[in-house]
């Protein structure tokens, strides 16, 4: 058993008031309200590919996250198979988007770029700027001429001085015409550069001292922070450059640190909330690297819609509103430790601390707390975002503690946390106490046990994602078992539970197999069940694979043992069952309008109540573990009308609604006018209950599509060959018991892939479909599954009339993804 923590009593511990002197040396992260660093920027938060088409990462994953910029190719680039420019515009920019960067170099085939020289480079020049200044909303495109120049073509890291200085001058030239191309082309171009590697003090001098000489500075500087190193002196690099700024008597320009981050990091919470931190507070913009898939943000998006633990963390960086404020933590520019940032919002009388990186114990103390904003007495609420793999769903983030906390006569609240989690992030918010006390939040039992730890049996524990090896990639604990591909390979856990009844076996796992693998699961040795694992990108890119298992009171052995193939184990998460549950505070949503913020009362659900006024919205982010029915109750003063899928129900005030959700993140608007919203309560697994199903032999098929066989098809079969032709089509029809809108869920699977040779990203495809519903065709995009016998669903909203539909899938001019079977229901049930 390896370092198990009790959510229950970690909460139970931060509730405590006591301060007894085990927590005498806790180390404090502070927060001084007073020490405004300027309005909240949300410039870390971009990603290099992290689209890949349009719709893929989804809307209701994107918008979120107000993404101020990221880094795509080329239309037509030859580097990856997707991930064009001026393709992933149209979701980018409809979902709130910045700015694009182009990466010019792109347009190349081989990694490094093949070197051909600058005249056949310049041809290609011509060609993208003239395609980006014609597309819409050209002026929100940044041309990036050249990529990582220290290392390719030109070689300007030698530490030969002659050589450097021969190589420096071939690069200022070449910069200096691509520079002066783009303008000739684009006059109004924004252009960004010069894009080394890392940050190197004697190249960026001399650049900009050519650069305002000849009078071809870049708009933007860019460089990249690619090494675990960077936690500790991107500081230093920044404060460094800004000093050759101010020498060379050029103003400040704006920067983009446009990769950023390792393996390791990604999809993290403890990981990137440091580098989000430092970024934020020196107010640059930063892209995270693109070392794996594109249309996953970087490693924050499940499949095509779901979050993790990183889309959380981002989720909350986008959440800061107000002005940031000064944080200083435990200890500065230094390795994984604890690091945050905060944010004050005067208007709305609301903190919000943002922070991870280290176990165990810290306190947070938020100084000069205005009490003529807070009152004599504030409500801490704080929540946790854990690590779920790259491909593993996390649900809303569990609030572990809300309680009322006096503000000291020095203007100090300190908030203790205890047992935090390494890989967790944690977000505290302060707001005015109000009457009454806050409701006590309902914590699951939970314990964790690393499989390193456990009795291993024909497998072999490896070491990944460290400081040291930064490009591994992240495991919990830093190791986990593989190799375990022998008839008796297995790994027993000893576990103990408190109380006899189901509780949730999560576990964290790796799938290269290319099919889905099974594992045998045995409790105390008896009767084997089966624990299906869906396909990942590579054994160590972590999935999170849930199934209930009924345990009595004590200890027990739980079994993981070979199946029909290998499966890579890290850990398993022990947590009582309950019934998914979640409040969405209304406080803390996104709003848009003028809405007010009233703390008048604390007792109940939430902290706090938002006055909606005429044309106000409120849109809260709710998460859903599978595609299905769940109860909505508004909690309000009177009705208020939610939006959802593009209907709008009618909402009284405390009553249940029957609404349809979609695996992963819904946004859910709330509109009113003098109406009082505290939250938006929303419980329930999915119920299927109400919706039509028809399976791919149900449907007609013509022009070359036909039924094919296989045993992870929901009925043994599904419908492929469909599309690379007008003729190729699928019809279902369908019988609507009412009209209006219904969610239509596709269950697919699709593992297209076209190798670029790159030597560490994985070129995976989407494909499309055309989907056709009543005279109207949508096409609808569906990403790659890692495998042909993985399925996965997507949402896509409809209009039925009452009665016989028919549904039509098709593609004419490139292959659609296999069909399994398709899902029909009323958004309102």
């Amino acid at each position: 058993m390896g370092g198990a923590i009790s959510a229950a009593q970690m909460s139970a511990a931060q509730t405590s008031t006591a301060r007894g002197a085990e927590r005498a040396a806790a180390p404090r992260l502070s927060v001084d309200l007073a020490a405004s660093e300027g309005p909240v920027m949300l410039g870390a938060n971009g990603a290099l590919y992290g689209l890949s088409d349009d719709g893929v990462p989804s809307d209701a994953a994107l918008e979120p996250l107000k993404i101020t910029s990221i880094s795509q190719k080329p239309e037509g680039g030859a580097q990856h198979p997707n991930g064009d420019a001026i393709t992933v515009s149209k979701s980018f920019f409809r979902n709130g988007g910045g700015e694009i960067n182009v990466m010019m170099q792109d347009v190349y085939t081989k990694w490094p770029y093949e070197d051909l020289g600058i005249d056949d480079y310049l041809p290609k020049v011509d060609k993208i700027v003239k395609e980006v200044s014609a597309a819409p909303n050209s002026d929100r495109f940044v041309y990036i001429p050249f990529n990582e120049p220290d290392q390719i073509w030109y070689n300007l890291g030698t530490s030969d001085q002659a050589q450097y200085e021969a190589n420096r001058d071939r690069f200022f030239k070449d910069w200096k015409t691509v520079y002066e191309r783009i303008r000739a082309i684009d006059p109004d171009a924004v252009i960004a550069g010069p894009n080394e590697s890392a940050y190197h003090t004697r190249l960026l001098t001399d650049f900009l001292t050519f650069a305002k000489r000849e009078n071809v500075l870049p708009q933007i500087m860019t460089w990249h922070e690619l090494d675990s190193g960077s936690l500790r002196d991107f500081q230093g690099h920044y404060d460094t450059y800004r000093s050759i700024e101010k020498n060379l008597g050029i103003a400040p320009l704006k920067i983009n640190i446009d990769e950023y981050a390792n393996r390791r990091d990604l999809s993290v919470p403890g990981q990137l909330v440091q580098w989000v931190s430092m970024f934020e507070r020196n107010k640059v913009y930063a892209n995270q690297a693109y070392w794996d898939a594109a249309g996953n943000m970087d490693g924050n998006v499940v499949r095509t819609n779901i979050p993790n633990g990183g889309w959380w963390l981002f989720r909350w960086y986008a959440g800061l509103t107000g002005n940031t404020v000064k944080v200083t933590p435990p200890q500065a520019n230094t390795i994984d430790t604890l690091q945050g940032l905060a944010s004050y919002d005067k208007k709305r009388r609301q903190a919000q601390v943002v922070l991870g990186g280290a176990a165990g114990d810290a306190d947070v103390v938020v100084k000069s707390v205005d009490r003529k904003v807070f009152g004599s007495s504030v409500t801490a609420t704080v929540a946790e975002a854990a690590w779920s793999g790259y491909e593993g769903a996390h649900a809303a983030p569990q609030v572990l503690k809300r309680v009322k906390l006096k503000v000291a006569k020095d203007g100090t609240v300190t908030v203790p946390l205890t047992g935090m989690r390494k890989m967790s992030a944690y977000r505290v918010v302060l707001n005015p106490a109000g009457s009454g006390t806050p409701a006590t939040p309902s914590v699951p039992w939970s314990a964790s046990y690393e499989a390193e730890d456990a009795a291993i049996t024909g497998g072999q524990v490896y070491t990944q994602g460290t400081v040291s090896n930064a490009n591994g990639y992240a495991a919990s604990g830093t190791k986990d078992v593989g190799s375990l591909n022998t008839a008796s390979s297995k790994v027993d856990f000893t576990v103990s539970v408190p109380r006899t009844g189901t509780y949730d076996l999560g576990i964290l796992y790796g799938n290269q197999s290319g099919t889905p693998a099974t594992q045998k699961l045995l409790v105390d040795g008896a009767a084997a069940t089966t624990v299906t694992y869906p396909s990942t990108e590579n054994w160590t890119y972590r999935g999170l694979q849930t199934v209930p298992v009924s345990l009595t009171a004590g200890s027990h052995t739980l079994t993981l043992a070979k199946g029909n193939t290998e499966v890579t184990l890290d850990r398993v998460d022990l947590t009582a069952s309950t019934t998914p549950s979640a409040q969405y505070e209304a406080t803390l949503a996104d709003v848009s309008g003028k809405p007010a913020y009233d703390y008048g009362s604390s007792a109940g659900t939430g902290t706090g109540t938002l006055r909606l006024g005429s044309g106000d919205k409120a849109v809260h982010d709710v998460y859903a573990p599978r595609d299905g029915y769940y109860t909505l109750t508004s909690r309000a003063s009177a009705a208020v009308k939610l939006s959802l899928h593009g209907q709008t129900v009618t909402a009284p005030p405390g009553k249940a609604l029957r609404l349809y959700l979609v695996a992963g993140n819904n946004r859910v608007t709330a509109t009113g006018s003098g109406v009082g919203l505290r939250s938006l309560d929303v419980s329930g697994a999915g119920s299927s209950s109400g919706t039509l199903g028809y399976e791919g032999a149900d449907a007609t098929l013509a022009g070359g599509a036909r039924l094919e066989s296989s045993s992870y098809a929901s009925a043994g079969s599904y419908i492929g060959w469909l599309g690379n032709s007008a003729a190729s089509t699928a019809q279902f029809k369908v019988d609507a018991p009412k009209a209006g809108r219904y969610m239509l869920v596709v269950s697919y699977a699709n593992n297209d892939r076209r190798d670029n040779g790159h030597s560490y990203n994985t070129d995976i495809m989407s494909r499309t479909a055309d989907i056709t519903v009543g005279g109207t065709t949508r096409k609808v995009t569906f990403k790659n599954t890692w495998g042909w016998d993985d399925y996965w669903t997507l949402g896509v909203p409809v209009d039925l009339a009452k009665g016989e539909n028919t549904v039509t899938f098709g593609n004419a001019t490139a292959w659609a993804p296999n069909i399994d079977r398709v899902e029909l229901a009323p958004v309102l049930g």
